[in-house]
């Protein structure tokens, strides 16, 4: 509708075109559809391009922030570990004190 192309509405919800069934028409398809205006075939392949090509940079940006995620927790796993063998260290060295006396 934003496209003004609302005269393929109630094809495409008679087919049950959704989202993602949307995202892997091609003009073929749009055609079987009853799209059969080559302006408007090419106006809604446009569109799906630059939604495929939002979509990849969404899923980027979302495996980058798990990596940094998870690259967090690494470090502070090793942080809490040499704390760990920090404490282990201290209470070994002070009860080897209190044995030495």
């Amino acid at each position: 509708m934003s496209l003004n192309l609302q005269q393929y509405v109630s094809e495409f919800n008679a087919q049950n075109i959704n989202g993602e069934h949307l995202l892997q028409l091609d003009g073929s398809k749009l055609k079987a559809l009853g799209m059969t205006s080559s302006q408007d075939r090419a106006i809604i392949k446009k569109k799906l391009k630059e939604m495929k090509a939002s979509l990849e940079k969404a899923r980027k940006a979302q495996e980058k922030m798990e990596k940094q995620r998870e690259k967090l927790r690494k470090k502070e796993q090793e942080q809490l570990q040499r704390k760990s063998k920090k404490i282990d260290k201290c209470s070994s060295d002070a009860t080897e004190g209190t044995n030495e006396q």
